[in-house]
């Protein structure tokens, strides 16, 4: 038999391009954006996603994987951040942002996923090499493996602080979120160290897509017939509600491309609800939204309202949202008017609404689910910078309505500092004066609804409610 001739010293293999995977570039793409220009990933992602699917790259799978890659990765940012910081030679500052995506999206792979190590490892080093170049996939490669040497909770329990010693920060590191968010939900929630575990996963769960019917245009029994008896359910508490199976898409179902349901969370559309169906003495004719972008509220309430012959007028700051909100309402049957005001200047008569609402512009707390960077993104001075226009749009809602009519002051944050704190400084005139007003019980007006906690206003929670941490105060204006 003959024998191969020996290899010439110094040959060397022949170079391999690497291989480029869509799925990890569509995620890296994404990442990049939320880094790069402070995007949020649930308005980055959809746009590429189609894009993939047009040019025949991607199929429902691929979609999938790349959404998890994605929301994974910037949901356990702090926690992969901590791992990562053990298995490098030089502070994460000095990590090249682009390089620091690569890895987080290998960490996740294989900490957070079912993904194999050995394919984690290999594609996110083929990831490497395709957008950041040969030298630094070997890089991306060492510390991946480094990571590979243990799963999650054998990580956490080398880089997770000692619950007795520090508590917040423990829990920070462990369920992936800043230590002054833990302490902040944990005073807004009370209670032991299950309740707030039990939050922080919650905020770790993929949402479910929840739509709502918008009455006089649209029913629950046409939206799960259109989505099919096996891809929808009917909403827990919100008669309008239907939850989507996961990976169902909201925008292939005629209701919602032609403007008649929507994509809203249950926990607005309860908010909503409960201030359409708070106890008026006298007439209810005018309603206001006075924080009304993007249009999810708005339009609810306004087909509310056509029901009873009422108008609905929808304010909103910004231009670009205030068509957003015209979208949202274009078809409503009743009579319904949006402009672009700015909610602390009014643009109407003092006391010339029955019923207001402001959903007043927050840190977002609630929603940390649906928006997982963002809980990366605030300061606990962030605070400081809502807290007089919150108040201030209080002030003005109370002076919009008419004596006996309602106002409802909703966020989408859990916080105390732009809940309670914001309503009792409002009714007891601190900061400045407002119109007499008391507050109404919200509880009894989320019918079914378990935990809504001891009054008079009302907060939901993900882990209890399966809904955003919204909170809704309603007033009465007296006098």
């Amino acid at each position: 038999m003959s024998q191969q001739p020996p290899r010439r010293h110094g040959t060397r293999k022949p170079y391999r391009r690497p291989q480029k995977d869509p799925v990890r570039v569509l995620a890296f793409e994404a990442l990049r954006a939320v880094d790069e220009r402070d995007a949020y990933a649930n308005l980055v992602l959809p746009p590429l996603l189609r894009k993939a699917r047009e040019g025949g790259d991607f199929d429902g799978r691929d979609a999938a994987l790349a959404t998890e890659l994605v929301y994974g990765s910037l949901r356990r940012q702090g926690t992969y951040d901590a791992i990562i910081a053990q298995c490098v030679d030089r502070p994460l500052r000095e990590v090249d942002p682009p390089v620091l995506d690569v890895l987080t999206l290998g960490a996740h792979q294989l900490l957070g996923t079912r993904i194999p190590t050995h394919a984690a490892v290999s594609a996110s080093v083929e990831l490497a090499r395709v957008v950041l170049g040969d030298g630094r996939a070997k890089f991306v490669n060492a510390v991946l493996r480094k990571i590979a040497a243990h799963d999650l909770d054998g990580w956490l329990e080398r880089v997770a602080p000692d619950y007795d010693e520090d508590p917040e920060d423990h829990l920070g590191v462990v369920h992936a979120h800043p230590r002054w968010i833990v302490s902040a939900l944990w005073d807004a929630l009370g209670g032991g160290r299950a309740g707030i575990e039990d939050l922080l996963e919650a905020d770790n769960e993929r949402p479910e897509v929840t739509l709502v019917a918008r009455p006089g245009r649209s029913t629950v029994e046409e939206l799960l017939a259109a989505a099919g008896e096996e891809s929808a359910l009917p909403g827990r508490w919100s008669p309008y509600a239907v939850r989507l199976a996961e990976g169902g898409e909201p925008g292939a179902l005629d209701p919602v491309r032609e403007g008649r349901a929507g994509v809203q969370d249950e926990g607005s559309q309860l908010v909503a609800l409960a201030l359409a169906n708070a106890p008026l003495d006298g007439p209810d004719r005018v309603w206001l939204d006075g924080c009304a972008g993007p249009g999810g509220k708005a339009a609810l309430l306004a087909a509310l309202a056509a029901e009873r012959g009422a108008a609905l007028l929808a304010s909103e700051k910004q231009p670009h949202r205030a068509r957003l909100v015209a979208r949202a309402l274009d078809g409503n049957p009743g009579p319904y008017q949006v402009i672009a005001a700015d909610g602390t200047r009014p643009a109407w008569r003092a006391g010339a609404f029955d019923r207001v609402l402001v959903d007043v512009p927050c840190t977002g707390l609630g929603a940390l689910r649906r928006r997982p960077e963002a809980r990366w993104r605030r300061r606990p001075e962030d605070l400081d910078g809502f807290a007089p226009l919150q108040r201030d749009l209080l002030r003005q809602a109370l002076a919009a309505v008419r004596p006996g009519g309602v106002v409802g002051y909703a966020t989408c944050s859990p916080h105390l500092a732009e809940t309670r704190a914001v309503v009792d400084d409002v009714l007891k005139g601190r900061g400045g004066s407002a119109p007499q007003a008391e507050l109404l019980d919200a509880r009894p007006l989320m019918p079914g609804v378990p935990a809504l906690g001891e009054g008079p206003d009302v907060q939901l929670w993900p882990h209890l409610h399966g809904t955003d941490a919204m909170y809704l105060a309603l007033l009465r204006r007296v006098g």
